[in-house]
């Protein structure tokens, strides 16, 4: 069997392992691109109960896009402290929202549907503070496009299993996995590294000896 027959042959037992700890591998939502986009910015560096928390705030005092790219950023800080790292998100949001604005006369992103996948990531990264994970967000979630989002715990579990060379870039680590795993089962493979990631294989003291994984990790 060639190399990348393997590579591709583990993935699937990686993809198959997870899905019968963790049970069915599907996408969270789906949502229009900007309610992605945005929800994406405040999911960074918080988990998912905060996160909702502070969007559901924010659209409670703001109820459209429009007046939520005219608010103040001091307010919109206090709005969505439950999330964290408040100061950081805030302005942020309003940035993008202001910039969307300026270049489609308006907060429509409906034209991303029948766009192709590069001509979306290449736009949502020229906004500001989006990055690679954000913008794979977007194509995953709302538009149903085979890519994989790349967190910390996508990252790092990857990065023990050795899908990943040691110091990859966030860009990086993208096309590396997007290379490497199967289309179709790429959104299964983040929804299942991120749960595992959370549950079994954590940043400090993982629980290798109840690894579905272990022995086919080269890091247990």
């Amino acid at each position: 069997m060639s190399r990348a027959r393997e590579e591709v042959a583990r993935i699937r037992e990686i993809h198959r392992r997870l899905k019968h700890a963790h049970g069915p591998l599907e996408a969270p939502r789906r949502l229009d691109p900007l309610e992605e986009l945005v929800l994406t910015i405040l999911s960074q560096n918080t988990n998912d109960a905060n996160r909702d928390r502070a969007y559901e705030s924010m659209r409670r005092r703001y109820r459209t896009w429009n007046a939520l790219s005219k608010a103040k950023v001091r307010d919109l800080v206090e709005t969505i402290r439950v999330g964290g790292l408040a100061n950081r998100k805030a302005p942020r949001i309003i940035e993008t929202l202001r910039e969307i604005r300026a270049r489609e006369g308006g907060f429509d992103l409906s034209w991303m549907d029948d766009a192709p996948d590069e001509t979306v990531r290449e736009y949502l990264l020229s906004l500001p503070g989006v990055g690679p994970k954000t913008a794979a967000c977007v194509l995953a979630f709302s538009l149903g496009r085979e890519v994989i989002p790349v967190d910390t715990h996508v990252y790092r579990v990857a990065s023990r299993l050795g899908l990943l060379p040691a110091r990859s870039s966030a860009a990086r680590a993208h096309q590396l996995l997007e290379e490497l795993i199967p289309p179709r089962l790429r959104v299964p493979m983040h929804v299942g590294l991120i749960r595992h990631g959370r549950e079994v294989c954590r940043a400090v003291r993982p629980f290798c000896e109840d690894c579905v994984l272990q022995h086919i990790c080269p890091s247990a």
